[in-house]
């Protein structure tokens, strides 16, 4: 004979959900709800009208300051004889461009008559944590104003930009991504743009990439004041990975990460001051190197020609170089 007192129907187990399986799987919809009502609005479509003879496009931006400064991703704008934004609300407006750094696959617009545009806020993206949830927002595939949510599955990647080459500290996610979304933004659960989304792999499944919104005040900052990316190259790749804490506690460090190196170019400035792959860059000029956008941000034009010292962990003992970067030609398209 069946014995039904046991069955999960009857129990509750395969039933509706208990409520503390509800609150929990309200708190993240209300997170995800939250996070689209708050920068959803900052998000424009652009629209990229090509030169004669060449078809345009379209990705996303989001506007980061009411004024209208639009952050997007320069192979969004790549060629553009005229530039089109269209606002959350239907509103269009043109657009010029106030610089490209091909380097990270950024470009900063200015939006043209329109002012008080709804913004949202660069956040640290030194802060993320692997597991963390991201919403994506953009207009993939001309479908406007669209929300996917994911995971940040790994940091501190590497990914070749359309020129060759590589943008360092690049955010992995498997939020959603298709084309249209390129240059919209990647925000945290508390509303903060921590990436600009930038590519695909095509024929893969939730893995997408971002860069990191640390990478993209830098570059942004460079793009105001300068109208390009000034930058030094000691000629290295690297990713952001943690330090030991028994390494940082024999070497006196406070760093709780740093900026590995993956690859030193033959006869580069790094290579000549005697770095080798596997160094984790610690300090640089006397200050604090916790990742490689701090690295980035360290190696500007200031430093060009100078000797520059670089602490690193090696084998878990700390060492002493001293590199004399190299301007970074302007990057060119491919």
């Amino acid at each position: 004979m069946l014995d039904f007192t046991s069955s999960p129907y009857v129990d509750g187990i395969g039933a509706a959900p208990a409520p503390a399986d509800a609150e929990i799987l309200d708190a993240y919809s209300n997170a995800v709800i939250t996070v689209a009502e708050t920068v959803g609005p900052a998000v424009v479509r652009v629209e990229n009208r090509g030169a004669k003879g060449r078809p345009g496009g379209a990705g996303s931006g989001v506007v980061i300051a009411p004024d209208g400064l639009v952050l997007t991703n320069s192979h969004v704008v790549e060629g553009a004889r005229e530039l089109r934004l269209m606002d959350a609300e239907g509103r269009v407006m043109e657009a010029r461009s106030l610089g490209e750094d091909l380097d990270t696959d950024l470009a900063l617009l200015r939006a043209g008559s329109v002012r008080d545009l709804r913004s949202a806020q660069l956040g640290d993206s030194k802060k993320l944590r692997r597991g963390q949830l991201v919403v994506a927002i953009g207009n993939p595939l001309g479908f406007e104003s669209t929300v996917t949510a994911g995971v940040v599955s790994a940091l501190g990647r590497s990914l070749r930009a359309r020129n060759g080459r590589l943008i360092e500290d690049v955010i992995q996610t498997d939020a959603a991504l298709n084309p249209g979304n390129s240059g919209g933004p990647l925000v945290s659960s508390r509303g903060e743009v921590i990436g600009i989304n930038t590519a695909v792999i095509m024929g893969a499944q939730g893995i997408c990439f971002a860069v990191a919104s640390n990478t993209a005040q830098f570059v942004l900052s460079e793009l105001i004041a300068h109208g390009r990316v000034r930058r030094g190259f000691i000629g290295m790749s690297g990713q952001t990975v943690p330090v030991p804490r028994r390494h940082a506690r024999n070497a006196d460090i406070e760093n709780a990460t740093g900026a590995m190196i993956t690859g030193v170019e033959p006869d580069g400035p790094a290579d000549e001051a005697g770095l080798m792959s596997l160094d984790i860059i610690v300090r640089a000029d006397g200050e604090l190197v916790t990742g490689v956008d701090d690295l980035i941000r360290l190696l500007n034009a200031e430093r060009v020609g100078k000797p520059v010292p670089i602490d690193v962990l090696r084998r878990g003992l700390l060492r002493s170089f001293e590199v004399r970067p190299l301007e970074r030609p302007t990057a060119k398209a491919a």
